[in-house]
């Protein structure tokens, strides 16, 4: 049987656009009004971009991405030692990156990527500094800020106006409050808040929006307490929870970031005399 021609939508690009001659441009993409698509750049299919837009080279965007005015990608790192370098910004599928986000590309001192997943939403003012790794299902909210070679696992959440030390780790399913400063790897699953930023029990309601079953809730609260909540050193509490929860994922998850933490970990604030802290 003969192949029948598949049928793409045409390529949308306002007059006043610029797209360099190198940059590839998927069906279904509509580029606004004075955006600028730089030199080896590739967007995927059914991609908006906006008006005053500037996607510069060596960007990689997958698909069904929706990028508002005035967003930055692909500049070069803010780093004394770039020189220049072919490093790239990676993004993946269904993001939507609101007006005024900046995302560079990576310098030569990592994976020579800036990489960010699929289905995030990086809200007004957002910046992702070079070498940052997101996942997938991730909110930053308004002027989040990340330094460079940060990491950010799936389904977190951070909050408007917080800043995070370049090489900190945020874990999956946690919640960081606004206004934080976050100077040590904060773990899955939690509630984290403050300058410095410290632990606030877990993220029980993020996490049973999430799907989580009452079940592994509970996996997961044995797994805090004895990590966080124990009088067992760190690697006496992991060694106890391989022993009680050798099969739950979630357990797995604390004990591998725990034990691949290079910052350390941030830890439960203490509470004051007659404080009670509060419970989701």
């Amino acid at each position: 049987m003969a192949r029948t021609a598949r049928k793409y939508k045409e390529v949308k690009i306002d007059p006043t656009a610029f797209v360099h001659p190198t940059a590839e441009l998927d069906a279904g993409v509509e580029v606004g009004p004075y955006s600028v698509i730089g030199e080896g750049v590739s967007i995927g299919k059914e991609t908006k971009i906006g008006p005053h837009v500037v996607i510069e080279k060596w960007t990689r965007m997958g698909e069904r991405n929706s990028v508002y005015q005035f967003v930055s990608i692909g500049a070069a790192p803010q780093d004394l030692g770039y020189k220049g370098e072919k490093t790239e910004v990676i993004i993946g599928d269904g993001n939507t990156i609101r007006e005024f986000v900046t995302i560079h590309r990576a310098t030569t001192k990592d994976k020579w990527k800036t990489v960010c997943g699929s289905n995030n939403l990086l809200m007004n003012y957002v910046h992702i500094a070079h070498d940052c790794n997101l996942g997938d299902n991730i909110i930053m909210a308004n002027s989040a800020t990340l330094g460079g070679h940060v990491t950010i696992d799936n389904n977190a959440i951070v909050g408007g106006l917080v800043a995070i030390h370049q090489h900190v780790r945020i874990g999956a399913y946690c919640i960081i409050g606004g206004a934080s400063a976050v100077s040590k790897d904060v773990p899955p699953y939690v509630k984290a808040v403050g300058n410095r930023a410290r632990l606030f029990g877990l993220n029980s309601v993020g996490l049973r929006r999430q799907g989580i079953t009452k079940e592994e809730l509970e996996e997961i609260k044995l797994s805090y307490n004895i990590i966080f909540r124990s009088s067992l050193r760190l690697s006496e509490a992991l060694e106890k929870l391989e022993r009680e929860l050798p099969d739950s994922r979630h357990a797995k998850r604390f004990i591998d970031f725990m034990r691949g933490s290079k910052r350390g970990v941030a830890r439960e604030r203490t509470k004051r005399k007659n404080e009670v802290q509060e419970e989701d």
